[in-house]
C-alpha cells in the first residue's frame, strides 16, 4: 500500500497552578463537619497532589506515568464535583486557568472561570485524549506489538475525544480547541489513524479465505476514506478552525487531503471485492489469528493481543460487566482509592505503586449457621503444584529460538509465580482473590500457546472436584485451568459476602458487590470455559444452574429489611439501625459526604471503564502492571514480584525513575 505512514497526535493543554485543598477541606468542614472533613481529608490531598504533577511534570516521567496521573486526577476530580456547587460567591476563589493547545499564545488562547468544575473536567479529559494519541505515536510502528499498541492506543484516544465531543464541551464556554467542532474533528482524526491500522493488520492477514480477505480490505479502505473525509470536511469549511489548526501546523489539513484521496481511489478500485451478504460468513473472525503460527518476531504481539482478541462476549464480561467498584474500594490491594471503616476514605499518591493497605474489619469472623451451610457448598478448589515456567520456556526455545524465550520470559515468569500463591493455604479473602484474577489474566494471555502438540513436556493441571476431593481431572487442557481459576474466584467472593458484617451500610453494600461479582464469574465459568473443559462436576454447566438458588437467597439475605418484616440475615431488624458502631442502614446519601464521594468515583471508574475497555492490552504500559511491555519484550514488574504481601518480601519503589520504554 503506497501510503504516508505519518501519523498525527495532539498537543496536551497547559494550565496555571491552583490550590484545592484548603478551600475543599474548609467547603466539607462547614457544610458537613470537621469529622467528616477528616474523613476525605485524604482525597483532596491527592487530588491537589495530581493537579501539581500534571501542571508541572517531572522531567523523568513517560508518556504512560503522565496518563496514569492524568486518570488518577479524573477520578479526585469526579469525586469532589458535587462540592463545587455549594461553593458561594464569598468563599475561597478556585480560579481555574486553561490555554488553547493548539494556539496557547492567541489572543483568545486562555480561558479562566471561576469555580468551574466544567471546564476543568473538560480540559482533563482533552488531555487524556491527548496523551493517548501522543503514546500511539510513539510506538516503534516497524514491529507487530508497536503497531498494535499504536493501533489501540488512538482507538483510545478517539474514545475520550468522543466523549469530549458528546459530553463534556457542550456546556463549556472555553477556547477553540474545547469546541465541538474541535472535539468531532480529533475523534475522526485518530479513528481514522486507528482504523488504518486495522487495515494494514488485514492486509498481512492470511488466516481468511482470500475472496474474504478481500471483501473485509474492501470495507476498511471505505471505511477509513469516509473517516478521513469528514474529518477534513470539518477545518476547511470553518475559517477559524483552519487558521487554528494552520497556526500549530500547516501541514495538517494538507495531510487530510491527502490521506483522503488516497483512501478514496484505493475504495473504490476495491468496490467489486464486497461480497453480496449471501456469501458472508455469519460472523467475522478477529482481523489477526490468536494462534501461535506466526512467525518469532509476532510472539509478543499474538500473546498481548490475546487480552483484547477473545470473543466479543468474553471481552464485554471481562472488561465492561465487572462494575463491582465497591468491593475494590474495600478490599483489593490494588486500588490506590479505599473505602475504611465509619466512613473514612484513602487516596493513595498516583505514583505510589501497590500493594496499598487495606481495613479487614469490615469482614467478621463469626458465621451464621446458613452462611456457613452455603459455604459448605461452595468450597475452594484444589490443585497439584506445577512448574509452569520450565515447561513453557521450553515450549518457546523448541519452537522459536532462546531469544523468543526470553522476549516473553517474563510473562512466564509471573504466571509461575501467581499459580504457586494461587495454591497457599494462608492467604487472606481478598488476598487470594487478587492473586486470582491477576493469574486469569495472564492464562488468558499465554492461551494461544496451548495445545502444546510438540512439547515433548507439556503441563499437566490436575485439578479436584471441590464437593468431593477423592474425584480429580488431570489434562494437558489449558481450559480446565481456567475453568478450576474462575471457580475458585467465585468461590472466595461468596465467602467474602458471608464474612461482612451485616449490620452495616457498608458491610451490607459489599456483601451484595461480592455477591455480584461471585455470580459474574460463575457465569463466565460455565459459558465460556466449561464447554471446553471435561473437568469434574463442579467446573460444569449443571453445577452453575445449582447454584442460582442460593444465589438467590443470598441476595434476599444482604438486602435491607423494612421495620415491619422480618429479617433473613439472622439479625433482629433493629440491629440494621445501630446508633453507634457506623453509619446505619437507612439515612439519606445527600448528607454522607463520603458516599457523595463515593458515587463520583464509581461513576468516573464507570466512564473511564467505557472509554478504555477496547484496549486493556495498554494496561501492560502502566508502571503497575504485574507483567510490563519494555522495549518490545513481555518483563516481569519488579515492584508486583517483590512488593506484595504474598510473602515474597519488602521492596519500595520510591524514587525509583525508571521509564516504560514503548515498543
Amino acid at each position: 500500500m503506497n501510503n504516508d505512514d505519518r501519523v498525527l497526535s495532539a498537543p496536551l493543554k497547559k494550565t496555571d497552578p491552583v490550590e484545592l485543598y484548603q478551600p475543599l477541606r474548609k467547603l466539607v468542614a462547614s457544610k458537613y463537619s470537621e469529622g467528616d472533613a477528616q474523613k476525605v481529608e485524604s482525597v483532596l490531598q491527592t487530588l491537589n497532589k495530581c493537579r501539581r504533577d500534571m501542571v508541572e511534570p517531572r522531567a523523568d516521567l513517560s508518556l504512560p506515568m503522565q496518563r496514569d496521573c492524568l486518570l488518577h486526577y479524573f477520578k479526585c476530580l469526579s469525586m469532589v464535583a458535587k462540592l463545587f456547587t455549594s461553593l458561594s460567591s464569598d468563599a475561597d476563589p478556585i480560579l481555574f486557568v486553561w490555554y488553547d493547545a493548539f494556539n496557547p499564545d492567541h489572543q483568545d488562547g486562555v480561558s479562566s472561570q471561576r469555580s468551574a468544575i466544567q471546564l476543568e473536567k473538560a480540559a482533563v479529559v482533552f488531555n487524556l485524549g491527548a496523551i493517548y494519541s501522543q503514546i500511539a505515536a510513539s510506538c516503534d510502528r516497524t514491529t507487530a506489538l508497536g503497531r498494535h499498541l499504536a493501533m489501540e492506543a488512538f482507538k483510545v484516544a478517539a474514545n475520550f475525544f468522543l466523549q469530549l465531543w458528546q459530553v463534556f464541551a457542550k456546556d463549556v464556554v472555553a477556547t477553540l480547541d474545547l469546541t465541538l467542532v474541535f472535539a468531532e474533528f480529533l475523534h475522526l482524526l485518530f479513528s481514522a489513524q486507528a482504523s488504518e491500522f486495522e487495515l494494514r493488520e488485514e492486509l498481512n492477514n492470511n488466516d481468511a479465505s482470500y475472496a474474504l480477505q478481500q471483501h473485509r480490505c474492501a470495507l476498511l479502505f471505505r471505511s477509513v476514506y469516509d473517516l478521513y473525509h469528514r474529518a477534513y470536511e470539518l477545518i476547511p469549511t470553518d475559517s477559524a478552525a483552519r487558521k487554528h489548526v494552520d497556526s500549530f501546523d500547516q501541514t495538517w489539513v494538507t495531510h487530510l487531503y491527502q490521506k483522503a484521496t488516497f483512501f478514496e481511489a484505493e475504495a473504490r478500485q476495491r468496490q467489486s471485492s464486497i461480497l453480496p451478504k449471501s456469501e458472508r460468513p455469519p460472523e467475522f473472525k478477529s482481523v489477526t489469528s490468536c494462534a501461535l503460527d506466526h512467525d518469532a518476531e509476532c510472539v509478543p504481539e499474538i500473546l498481548v493481543r490475546r487480552i483484547c482478541c477473545g470473543s466479543s462476549s468474553v471481552r464485554k464480561l471481562l472488561h465492561e460487566e465487572r462494575k463491582q467498584t465497591y468491593i475494590d474500594l474495600n478490599l483489593s490491594e490494588y486500588n490506590p482509592f479505599k473505602m475504611m471503616k465509619y466512613g473514612k476514605l484513602v487516596a493513595y499518591p498516583w505514583d505510589m505503586p501497590p500493594p496499598y493497605p487495606t481495613d479487614s474489619a469490615i469482614l467478621s469472623s463469626s458465621l451464621s449457621s446458613l452462611s456457613s451451610d452455603i459455604l459448605a457448598f461452595i468450597p475452594l478448589k484444589k490443585s497439584e503444584p506445577l512448574n509452569l515456567y520450565e515447561s513453557l520456556r521450553s515450549y518457546f526455545v523448541l519452537k522459536y529460538s532462546e531469544s523468543v524465550a526470553e522476549r516473553v520470559d517474563g510473562l512466564l515468569e509471573m504466571l509461575h509465580k501467581l499459580r504457586n500463591e494461587m495454591l497457599r493455604d494462608d492467604l487472606s479473602p481478598p488476598l487470594r482473590r487478587d492473586c486470582l484474577m491477576r493469574y486469569y489474566k495472564c492464562l488468558c494471555m499465554i492461551e494461544p500457546v496451548f495445545p502444546m502438540n510438540a512439547s515433548p513436556n507439556p503441563p499437566i493441571f490436575v485439578w479436584y472436584n471441590a464437593i468431593n476431593p477423592q474425584q480429580h481431572s488431570s489434562q494437558h487442557n489449558i481450559h480446565l485451568e481456567k475453568a478450576s481459576v474462575l471457580f475458585n474466584l467465585a468461590a472466595i467472593c461468596t465467602h467474602i459476602a458471608l464474612s461482612c458484617d451485616l449490620t452495616t451500610v457498608q458491610g451490607r453494600r459489599l456483601a451484595m458487590d461480592a455477591k455480584k461479582e461471585a455470580s459474574h464469574w460463575f457465569y463466565l465459568m460455565s459459558t465460556f470455559e466449561s464447554r471446553k473443559a471435561s473437568g469434574t462436576i463442579d467446573v460444569s454447566r449443571h453445577y452453575f444452574h445449582v447454584l442460582d438458588f442460593h444465589f438467590h437467597h443470598l441476595e434476599l439475605m444482604f438486602r435491607v429489611p423494612q421495620p415491619d418484616e422480618p429479617s433473613l440475615s439472622g439479625y433482629p431488624v433493629s440491629a440494621y439501625y445501630p446508633s453507634t458502631s457506623g453509619p446505619p442502614l437507612a439515612y439519606d446519601p445527600s448528607s454522607d459526604v463520603t458516599q457523595q464521594f463515593v458515587l463520583g468515583y464509581s461513576n468516573a471508574h464507570s466512564r473511564l471503564q467505557g472509554v478504555c475497555r477496547a484496549a486493556p492490552c495498554l494496561d501492560l504500559l502502566s508502571e503497575v502492571s504485574p507483567v510490563k511491555i519494555k522495549d518490545g519484550n513481555l518483563v516481569a514488574n519488579a515492584a508486583t514480584l517483590e512488593g506484595t504481601k504474598f510473602g515474597i518480601g519488602e521492596h519500595e519503589l520510591a524514587g525509583d525513575t525508571t521509564t516504560v520504554a514503548l515498543p
